[in-house]
């Protein structure tokens, strides 16, 4: 389904609602300005599969933007705002997109853009215009309504997040088929696996560009629900739309539930989310007490995932699995799951290993053979680059990301379980944990802080570090401990959860004649 196919039986039904303006598209309007753009793309000469990138922020627009893509059948891309203007450069280029998309916000960076993008013929900017790019608004007021001639449906190619080298563009292998025939597979996955309908309320509280968020939204459209979108994350104020908006379903990651616990008590009670009966997360790995602690707020309504953009598996549980098996990320439910070894064979149960999918999906990372080569063993399995293992009962349990891995004195130590530790502290907002240059050992375990309040001076910055160091060995043992910790006031986190370890890493690791 498509959204036009809802506008005969409920044109006035909201299909969009923006958190903090409350501005409403209607399925009528998204639909309408949907074919628009459209025409716009079709008559600057861009045809189904060719692709059209797109970069701004969480816009009151930007799911009519999409739409307008998958109508005139194109492959659309939509960037991270967060990105440099040379990573966009290379985004767009290495796309091989022909129009592209941006707003005000991007609007410094749409500048330089302009000489690095030779081949896009289609520059819209939403909102305003600068030199070299053409106002969207005009160009959807002078397109035509009605729907292009034998429509397919387009599809999105998504780029990783480019922390550990260029970013890598996914493009799954599919066909083009009639719109009005298109069944995404994340729509179905709501559908059947969440009970996702017309009646749905979805509230959306992460960017628009990140693959669950978008995915997720465009989904909810495709079944005829309504999506509430956040332009931005504030812990109470997404208690409060769920109560406002009596949401039924949404989609986070960890650390927004570690700023919801982390709100007082009055303000955690205020708002009532009773309408709630699914909450996904994914993106990042949750602490167990985290996800403990949230089960006995919201009740059994948590739901977790693994998967990745790639779109090679899907791993799942519920709320009553994962306390039958704390811990876990759950169990496959599409492709088969294998634990390898280095030499990629297969390691034996509850023994940890690089988390290989086989006959999940196909997948090739855009122009980079080399990349989709390194993702895949010679029989086909691709990973993601996890590390994990498996219990007895085929639940998968996460380890950390491989590229994360510390190697001091010869022992391998994987961060995760030290900053999830770290993070249940009261004085902790946030917490990066990673490998820093040491004489002796190769590297050694370092914790950079964002605590809820910063050190006033020095003294201060030793005793909470000594606090937390001792904290952390009540905990784990000495070798997965922070010999030392750093304060910052805020860490590289993706809106998304991710964590931009890589950028931290890089700093400690200047002057160092080791390659990382």
């Amino acid at each position: 389904m498509y959204p036009g196919a809802y506008v005969e039986a409920k044109p006035d039904h909201p299909a969009v609602i923006m958190a903090g303006s409350g501005e409403v598209m209607t399925y009528a309007q998204l639909d309408e300005e949907a074919n628009r753009l459209s025409h716009v793309f079709a008559d600057a000469g861009l045809r189904p599969g060719d692709h059209v990138a797109m970069c701004l922020e969480n816009h009151p627009r930007y799911l009519a933007m999409l739409w307008g893509a998958h109508y005139a059948g194109l492959i659309y891309t939509a960037i991270s705002s967060r990105l440099t203007t040379e990573e966009m450069a290379y985004i767009i280029t290495n796309s091989g997109s022909k129009g592209f998309i941006t707003s005000p916000h991007k609007a410094d960076q749409a500048e330089e853009l302009r000489s690095q993008m030779p081949d896009v013929e289609l520059r819209l900017m939403v909102d305003s215009t600068i030199d070299g790019y053409d106002s969207y608004e005009d160009a959807i007021a002078r397109a035509s309504v009605e729907p292009l001639p034998d429509r397919v449906g387009g599809y999105d190619m998504l780029y990783s997040s480019g922390t550990t080298g260029r970013p890598k563009g996914v493009l799954q292998t599919r066909e083009q088929i009639p719109l009005q025939e298109g069944g995404a597979q994340v729509s179905a996955l709501l559908a059947g696996l969440f009970g996702v309908d017309g009646d749905s309320v979805y509230l959306s509280p992460a960017p628009m560009y990140h693959a669950a968020p978008l995915r997720f939204n465009m989904a909810v459209l495709t079944l005829g629900g309504t999506t509430v979108v956040m332009e931005h994350f504030d812990a109470e104020e997404y208690l409060a739309l769920i109560d406002a908006h009596d949401v039924t379903i949404s989609q986070v990651v960890p650390t927004m539930f570690v700023r919801m616990l982390k709100l007082p008590d009055a303000a955690r009670s205020r708002h009532d989310i009773s309408s709630l009966n699914t909450v996904i997360h994914a993106a990042a790995p949750c602490p167990v007490d985290v996800k403990r602690r949230m089960i006995e707020w919201w009740g059994p309504v948590l739901h977790e995932y693994y998967a990745g953009t790639e779109g090679n598996g899907f791993v799942y549980c519920n709320s009553e699995q994962w306390l039958a098996h704390p811990g876990t990320v759950g169990f496959p439910v599409t492709g088969i799951v294998h634990i390898c070894d280095d030499d990629g064979d297969e390691v034996g149960v509850g023994d940890e290993g690089t988390v290989y999918f086989e006959g999940g999906g196909e997948f090739e990372y855009h122009g980079d053979k080399e990349k989709t080569a390194d993702s895949h063993l010679g029989n086909g399995w691709s990973t993601l680059g996890d590390v994990g293992k498996v219990d007895v009962d085929g639940f998968l349990y996460l380890t950390d990301r491989k590229a994360h891995m510390i190697i001091s004195g010869g022992v391998n130590i994987y961060p995760q379980e030290t900053e999830d530790i770290l993070t249940m502290h009261e004085a902790v907002t946030d917490v990066a944990v990673i490998g820093v240059p040491n004489e002796d050992f190769g590297e050694e375990v370092k914790a950079v802080v964002q605590p809820v309040e910063m050190p006033a001076d020095d003294e201060a910055a030793a005793a909470m570090a000594r606090q937390l160091i001792a904290y952390c060995r009540e905990h784990l043992a000495d070798v997965k401990c922070p010999r030392t910790i750093d304060f910052r006031p805020e860490l590289p986190r993706h809106p998304t959860g991710k964590l931009y370890k890589r950028l931290l890493r890089d700093e400690y690791w200047a002057g160092s004649n080791r390659t990382i």
